[in-house]
Protein backbone atom coordinates (compact mmCIF):
# COMPACT_ATOMS: atom_id res chain seq x y z
CA UNK A 1 0.00 0.00 0.00
CA UNK A 2 1.03 3.61 -0.49
CA UNK A 3 2.73 4.88 2.70
CA UNK A 4 1.39 8.36 2.09
CA UNK A 5 -2.14 7.03 1.97
CA UNK A 6 -1.60 4.96 5.11
CA UNK A 7 -0.27 7.97 6.96
CA UNK A 8 -3.17 10.14 5.91
CA UNK A 9 -5.70 7.51 7.04
CA UNK A 10 -4.03 7.16 10.44
CA UNK A 11 -3.81 10.89 11.10
CA UNK A 12 -6.10 12.39 13.77
CA UNK A 13 -7.61 14.81 11.25
CA UNK A 14 -8.79 11.97 8.97
CA UNK A 15 -10.25 10.08 11.93
CA UNK A 16 -12.17 13.19 12.97
CA UNK A 17 -13.49 13.57 9.44
CA UNK A 18 -14.65 9.94 9.37
CA UNK A 19 -16.34 9.94 12.81
CA UNK A 20 -18.18 13.20 13.23
CA UNK A 21 -20.93 13.48 15.80
CA UNK A 22 -24.31 14.77 14.61
CA UNK A 23 -24.86 18.29 15.91
CA UNK A 24 -28.01 18.88 17.90
CA UNK A 25 -30.73 20.79 16.06
CA UNK A 26 -34.18 21.73 17.27
CA UNK A 27 -35.57 23.23 14.07
CA UNK A 28 -34.16 20.62 11.67
CA UNK A 29 -34.49 17.52 13.84
CA UNK A 30 -35.77 14.44 12.02
CA UNK A 31 -38.52 12.72 14.04
CA UNK A 32 -36.88 13.61 17.34
CA UNK A 33 -39.64 15.71 18.85
CA UNK A 34 -40.37 19.40 18.55
CA UNK A 35 -41.20 22.02 21.23
CA UNK A 36 -44.93 22.76 21.31
CA UNK A 37 -44.41 26.48 21.84
CA UNK A 38 -42.17 26.73 18.81
CA UNK A 39 -44.67 24.68 16.78
CA UNK A 40 -47.49 27.01 17.84
CA UNK A 41 -45.39 30.04 16.91
CA UNK A 42 -44.69 28.63 13.44
CA UNK A 43 -48.39 27.90 12.94
CA UNK A 44 -49.27 31.48 13.89
CA UNK A 45 -46.64 32.83 11.49
CA UNK A 46 -47.88 30.63 8.64
CA UNK A 47 -51.35 32.13 9.07
CA UNK A 48 -50.32 35.68 9.91
CA UNK A 49 -47.90 36.27 7.03
CA UNK A 50 -50.43 35.65 4.20
CA UNK A 51 -53.05 37.68 6.07
CA UNK A 52 -50.60 40.53 6.50
CA UNK A 53 -49.66 40.50 2.81
CA UNK A 54 -53.33 40.41 1.84
CA UNK A 55 -54.07 43.36 4.14
CA UNK A 56 -51.17 45.44 2.85
CA UNK A 57 -52.04 44.89 -0.82
CA UNK A 58 -55.81 45.33 -0.42
CA UNK A 59 -55.87 48.31 1.94
CA UNK A 60 -53.22 50.09 -0.13
CA UNK A 61 -55.38 49.37 -3.20
CA UNK A 62 -52.45 48.03 -5.16
CA UNK A 63 -55.09 45.79 -6.77
CA UNK A 64 -58.64 47.08 -7.44
CA UNK A 65 -61.17 45.98 -4.78
CA UNK A 66 -63.19 44.14 -7.41
CA UNK A 67 -60.26 41.72 -7.83
CA UNK A 68 -58.95 41.69 -4.23
CA UNK A 69 -61.30 43.04 -1.54
CA UNK A 70 -60.04 43.90 1.92
CA UNK A 71 -60.35 41.47 4.84
CA UNK A 72 -62.88 43.85 6.40
CA UNK A 73 -65.10 43.72 3.31
CA UNK A 74 -64.87 39.92 3.22
CA UNK A 75 -65.87 39.58 6.88
CA UNK A 76 -68.72 42.05 6.48
CA UNK A 77 -70.04 40.19 3.44
CA UNK A 78 -69.87 36.92 5.39
CA UNK A 79 -71.86 38.38 8.28
CA UNK A 80 -74.42 39.70 5.81
CA UNK A 81 -74.73 36.29 4.16
CA UNK A 82 -75.28 34.59 7.51
CA UNK A 83 -77.84 37.18 8.60
CA UNK A 84 -79.79 37.73 5.38
CA UNK A 85 -79.06 34.85 3.00
CA UNK A 86 -79.31 31.89 5.40
CA UNK A 87 -75.74 30.82 4.75
CA UNK A 88 -75.84 28.33 7.63
CA UNK A 89 -78.30 26.21 5.62
CA UNK A 90 -75.92 26.21 2.68
CA UNK A 91 -73.10 25.07 4.97
CA UNK A 92 -75.15 22.19 6.36
CA UNK A 93 -76.35 21.11 2.90
CA UNK A 94 -72.82 21.14 1.47
CA UNK A 95 -71.47 19.22 4.46
CA UNK A 96 -74.22 16.64 4.00
CA UNK A 97 -73.39 16.20 0.32
CA UNK A 98 -69.68 15.85 1.00
CA UNK A 99 -70.31 13.40 3.84
CA UNK A 100 -72.65 11.24 1.75
CA UNK A 101 -70.33 11.14 -1.27
CA UNK A 102 -67.26 10.49 0.85
CA UNK A 103 -68.90 7.70 2.87
CA UNK A 104 -69.93 5.94 -0.35
CA UNK A 105 -66.38 6.38 -1.69
CA UNK A 106 -64.95 4.91 1.52
CA UNK A 107 -67.37 1.96 1.56
CA UNK A 108 -66.37 1.08 -2.01
CA UNK A 109 -62.72 2.19 -2.09
CA UNK A 110 -61.43 0.75 1.19
CA UNK A 111 -62.42 -2.91 0.56
CA UNK A 112 -61.33 -2.61 -3.07
CA UNK A 113 -57.92 -1.28 -2.03
CA UNK A 114 -57.43 -4.00 0.59
CA UNK A 115 -58.42 -6.66 -1.95
CA UNK A 116 -56.08 -5.24 -4.61
CA UNK A 117 -53.16 -5.08 -2.19
CA UNK A 118 -53.79 -8.56 -0.75
CA UNK A 119 -54.70 -10.76 -3.69
CA UNK A 120 -52.92 -10.76 -7.05
CA UNK A 121 -56.16 -11.97 -8.61
CA UNK A 122 -58.05 -8.90 -7.38
CA UNK A 123 -55.24 -6.63 -8.52
CA UNK A 124 -55.44 -8.17 -11.99
CA UNK A 125 -59.21 -7.69 -11.93
CA UNK A 126 -59.41 -4.09 -10.71
CA UNK A 127 -56.05 -2.50 -11.60
CA UNK A 128 -56.69 -2.06 -15.35
CA UNK A 129 -60.09 -0.50 -14.69
CA UNK A 130 -58.85 1.74 -11.87
CA UNK A 131 -55.71 2.74 -13.75
CA UNK A 132 -57.74 3.76 -16.80
CA UNK A 133 -60.73 5.48 -15.22
CA UNK A 134 -58.76 7.57 -12.71
CA UNK A 135 -57.23 9.56 -15.59
CA UNK A 136 -60.65 10.42 -16.99
CA UNK A 137 -61.89 13.85 -15.82
CA UNK A 138 -64.98 13.62 -13.65
CA UNK A 139 -66.37 16.79 -15.26
CA UNK A 140 -66.64 14.91 -18.56
CA UNK A 141 -69.13 12.52 -16.94
CA UNK A 142 -71.42 15.28 -15.64
CA UNK A 143 -73.75 15.32 -18.70
CA UNK A 144 -74.05 11.54 -18.55
CA UNK A 145 -74.71 11.60 -14.80
CA UNK A 146 -77.50 14.13 -15.34
CA UNK A 147 -79.03 11.87 -18.01
CA UNK A 148 -78.73 8.79 -15.80
CA UNK A 149 -79.78 10.20 -12.42
CA UNK A 150 -81.45 13.53 -13.17
CA UNK A 151 -80.86 16.78 -11.29
CA UNK A 152 -81.48 15.52 -7.76
CA UNK A 153 -79.11 14.92 -4.86
CA UNK A 154 -78.09 11.52 -6.23
CA UNK A 155 -76.19 13.08 -9.13
CA UNK A 156 -74.27 15.44 -6.84
CA UNK A 157 -73.33 12.63 -4.46
CA UNK A 158 -72.20 10.46 -7.38
CA UNK A 159 -69.91 13.20 -8.71
CA UNK A 160 -68.22 13.52 -5.31
CA UNK A 161 -67.93 9.75 -5.02
CA UNK A 162 -66.34 9.35 -8.46
CA UNK A 163 -63.83 12.06 -7.67
CA UNK A 164 -62.51 10.26 -4.58
CA UNK A 165 -63.22 6.52 -4.68
CA UNK A 166 -60.41 5.41 -7.00
CA UNK A 167 -57.76 7.38 -5.12
CA UNK A 168 -58.89 5.69 -1.91
CA UNK A 169 -58.50 2.29 -3.55
CA UNK A 170 -55.03 2.98 -5.00
CA UNK A 171 -53.54 4.51 -1.85
CA UNK A 172 -54.87 1.74 0.39
CA UNK A 173 -53.65 -0.96 -2.01
CA UNK A 174 -50.16 0.56 -1.84
CA UNK A 175 -50.36 0.62 1.96
CA UNK A 176 -51.21 -3.09 2.04
CA UNK A 177 -48.24 -3.89 -0.18
CA UNK A 178 -45.89 -2.24 2.34
CA UNK A 179 -46.81 -4.78 5.02
CA UNK A 180 -43.68 -6.94 5.53
CA UNK A 181 -44.02 -10.44 4.13
CA UNK A 182 -42.43 -11.74 7.32
CA UNK A 183 -45.57 -10.84 9.28
CA UNK A 184 -47.73 -12.91 6.93
CA UNK A 185 -45.28 -15.83 6.93
CA UNK A 186 -45.14 -15.87 10.73
CA UNK A 187 -48.94 -15.98 10.84
CA UNK A 188 -48.96 -18.97 8.49
CA UNK A 189 -46.27 -20.65 10.62
CA UNK A 190 -48.47 -20.26 13.69
CA UNK A 191 -51.33 -22.00 11.91
CA UNK A 192 -53.36 -19.06 10.62
CA UNK A 193 -55.70 -19.51 7.69
CA UNK A 194 -56.00 -17.04 4.81
CA UNK A 195 -59.05 -15.56 6.50
CA UNK A 196 -57.07 -15.09 9.70
CA UNK A 197 -54.21 -13.42 7.84
CA UNK A 198 -56.63 -11.05 6.12
CA UNK A 199 -58.67 -9.99 9.13
CA UNK A 200 -56.13 -10.38 11.94
CA UNK A 201 -52.90 -9.30 10.24
CA UNK A 202 -53.52 -7.26 7.08
CA UNK A 203 -56.58 -5.25 8.14
CA UNK A 204 -55.18 -4.17 11.57
CA UNK A 205 -51.78 -3.37 10.03
CA UNK A 206 -53.41 -1.29 7.28
CA UNK A 207 -55.95 0.48 9.51
CA UNK A 208 -53.71 3.50 10.36
CA UNK A 209 -52.99 4.02 6.66
CA UNK A 210 -56.69 3.76 5.88
CA UNK A 211 -57.45 6.60 8.30
CA UNK A 212 -54.63 8.71 6.88
CA UNK A 213 -55.86 8.05 3.33
CA UNK A 214 -59.38 9.13 4.22
CA UNK A 215 -58.05 12.24 5.94
CA UNK A 216 -56.06 13.21 2.85
CA UNK A 217 -58.74 12.43 0.27
CA UNK A 218 -61.62 14.20 1.99
CA UNK A 219 -60.09 17.41 0.65
CA UNK A 220 -60.78 16.05 -2.82
CA UNK A 221 -64.43 15.61 -1.88
CA UNK A 222 -64.67 19.33 -1.05
CA UNK A 223 -62.98 20.18 -4.35
CA UNK A 224 -65.55 18.18 -6.30
CA UNK A 225 -68.36 19.78 -4.31
CA UNK A 226 -68.25 22.91 -6.48
CA UNK A 227 -68.47 20.75 -9.61
CA UNK A 228 -71.35 18.80 -8.09
CA UNK A 229 -73.26 21.96 -7.22
CA UNK A 230 -73.00 23.16 -10.78
CA UNK A 231 -75.66 20.56 -11.58
CA UNK A 232 -78.82 22.67 -11.18
CA UNK A 233 -78.17 23.35 -7.49
CA UNK A 234 -80.03 26.11 -5.69
CA UNK A 235 -78.27 25.69 -2.35
CA UNK A 236 -74.81 24.97 -1.00
CA UNK A 237 -71.49 26.76 -0.69
CA UNK A 238 -70.50 25.88 -4.24
CA UNK A 239 -73.74 27.40 -5.50
CA UNK A 240 -73.05 30.57 -3.48
CA UNK A 241 -69.56 30.82 -4.98
CA UNK A 242 -70.86 30.44 -8.52
CA UNK A 243 -73.70 32.89 -7.95
CA UNK A 244 -71.38 35.51 -6.46
CA UNK A 245 -68.92 35.00 -9.30
CA UNK A 246 -71.59 35.83 -11.88
CA UNK A 247 -72.21 39.21 -10.26
CA UNK A 248 -68.50 39.91 -9.60
CA UNK A 249 -69.07 39.84 -5.83
CA UNK A 250 -65.49 38.87 -5.08
CA UNK A 251 -65.79 39.42 -1.34
CA UNK A 252 -68.54 36.77 -1.12
CA UNK A 253 -66.50 34.37 -3.23
CA UNK A 254 -63.50 34.77 -0.96
CA UNK A 255 -65.57 34.36 2.20
CA UNK A 256 -67.13 31.11 0.97
CA UNK A 257 -63.72 29.80 -0.06
CA UNK A 258 -62.24 30.69 3.33
CA UNK A 259 -65.23 29.09 5.04
CA UNK A 260 -64.65 25.84 3.16
CA UNK A 261 -60.99 26.03 4.21
CA UNK A 262 -61.94 26.45 7.88
CA UNK A 263 -64.40 23.55 7.71
CA UNK A 264 -61.80 21.39 6.00
CA UNK A 265 -59.18 22.28 8.61
CA UNK A 266 -61.59 21.34 11.41
CA UNK A 267 -62.33 18.00 9.71
CA UNK A 268 -58.62 17.37 9.20
CA UNK A 269 -57.79 17.93 12.87
CA UNK A 270 -60.81 15.86 13.88
CA UNK A 271 -59.68 12.91 11.77
CA UNK A 272 -56.11 13.34 13.01
CA UNK A 273 -57.38 13.22 16.61
CA UNK A 274 -59.47 10.14 15.78
CA UNK A 275 -56.40 8.46 14.30
CA UNK A 276 -54.37 9.19 17.42
CA UNK A 277 -57.13 7.75 19.64
CA UNK A 278 -57.88 4.65 17.57
CA UNK A 279 -54.31 3.82 16.50
CA UNK A 280 -51.94 5.05 19.23
CA UNK A 281 -49.36 2.42 18.26
CA UNK A 282 -48.94 4.13 14.87
CA UNK A 283 -48.45 7.63 16.28
CA UNK A 284 -44.65 7.53 16.11
CA UNK A 285 -44.69 6.25 12.54
CA UNK A 286 -47.25 8.85 11.50
CA UNK A 287 -45.31 11.77 12.97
Amino acid sequence: MNPVTDASLSSPQSVDRQYKYLKHSVFWSIRQGFPRRLAALIVMLSLAVPLLLWSLISYAQVVPPMFLPTPTAVVQSGIEMFMNNDLISDVLISCGRVLAGFVVAAVIGVPMGIAMGTFYSMESLFAPFVGTVRYMPVTAFVPLIVIWLGLGEESKILIITLGVVLYNAIMIADAVKFIPSEMINVAYTLGATRRDVLFRVIVPATFPSVLDTLRVNISGAWNYLVIAELVAAQTGLGFRIIQAQRYLQTEKVLFCILLIGVIGLAIDYGLKWMSAVLTPWADQTRH
